[in-house]
């Protein structure tokens, strides 16, 4: 049941799989994880909670919240597949697979991972999200957003900050982390 929608097989699965995966974290990021990081509880329990090994609780965890985070956060991406297993099963399938094997992958700092210098060449070329940039978004919550590409986390960022200054209790403190997040950039950029 494998459709040829772009006249070849090959093209429709790619198709599939780069909508499944550039869209779904689209979908994830601005649709779960942005509004879980201003309103939301479960997920910053879940995967900030400073005092769990991430790796445990990301990739091997059993606990019923973590599990939920996890669904919640994947919803974009399965509904995308359902929805181009039209163009290609395969597509559709090949882009979950790779995005569960990305959330595997990008958990596995606090194991010793380090990315090789071509790789992080590539990823920063192509913008793909790596365990040392995920890493940073474990230890500060308000950084790194994206769960497979980068391009997301600017745009993210000033999505929750615009939504906190929407909220008076949260403006003062909204405009002490963008002051803060200025100062570690420039940091960043003189070192």
């Amino acid at each position: 049941m494998n459709s040829i929608v772009l006249g070849s097989p090959i093209v429709s699965a790619i198709v599939a799989m780069l909508i499944v995966l550039i869209v779904g974290d689209f979908g994830s990021t601005f649709l779960y994880h942005v509004p879980q990081h201003i309103w939301g509880k479960l997920h910053l329990r879940t995967h900030h909670d400073r005092r769990r090994s991430y790796w445990d609780h990301a990739v091997l965890s059993k606990d019923p919240g973590v599990l939920l985070d996890g669904i919640l956060g994947a919803i974009p991406y399965i509904a995308l597949a359902i929805a181009c297993s039209f163009i290609s099963v395969y597509g559709a399938v090949a882009g979950l697979v790779l995005g569960q094997l990305h959330v595997w992958w990008r958990h596995t700092v606090e194991i010793g991972w380090k990315s090789p210098a071509l790789m992080v060449a590539i990823a920063r070329v192509t913008g793909i999200v790596l365990p040392e940039d995920h890493d940073g978004h474990h230890r500060n919550p308000e950084v790194e957003f994206g769960d497979i590409f980068r391009f997301y986390d600017a745009p993210a960022r000033a999505m929750i900050a615009w939504a906190r200054a929407l909220d008076p209790k949260r403006r003062a403190a909204a405009i002490r982390r963008a002051a803060a997040m200025k100062r570690r950039t420039a940091v960043k950029q003189t070192s």
